[in-house]
């Protein structure tokens, strides 16, 4: 009778415990996504620079134009920049995946990229973006290439 008590116990505890792979990249979207829209939320609330270097992983890239920029502190000084301009972005995420060993993940879709300049003229443009996510020790996700 014990032993039918402990193959019962493991049993329902082993049931409880384990989440299968596919659990694991669900919840691991999950998460992306959830980053995507606090990250874009950030941006609108405190600007591009704050969002930007709060979202970035310290050996994170990012290309603009035709430079990329390498690394936390020179993304903050490539904002830092241009801070005389009102820059507003709004991009939605079209798509989300990630790596088997769920700790890489990445995003594409589409944004609109507005600047203000201090004369008050507006120039939009439009395209599509690629993030590459990377999960952090702490658990959070960090962009490492935008």
């Amino acid at each position: 009778m014990r032993t039918i008590g402990c193959l019962l116990i493991i049993v329902i505890f082993s049931g409880c415990a384990g989440e299968t792979k596919e659990d694991l990249k669900t919840r691991a979207k999950q998460e992306i996504l959830q980053t995507e829209k606090a990250f874009q939320q950030m941006a609108r609330e405190k600007g591009l620079r704050e969002a930007f270097v709060f979202y970035a992983d310290e050996n994170a890239a990012i290309i603009r134009g035709e430079h990329i920029i390498k690394g936390k502190k020179a993304i903050q000084s490539w904002y830092d920049k241009r801070s005389g301009s009102k820059m507003e972005l709004n991009w939605t995420p079209d798509f989300v995946d990630v790596s088997g060993s769920c700790d890489l993940g990445y995003t594409y879709g589409r944004y609109v990229f507005v600047v203000t300049d201090s004369a008050g003229a507006r120039k939009e443009g439009k395209g599509i973006f690629h993030t590459v996510w990377k999960k952090q020790p702490d658990g959070t996700w960090k962009y490492v290439w935008d």
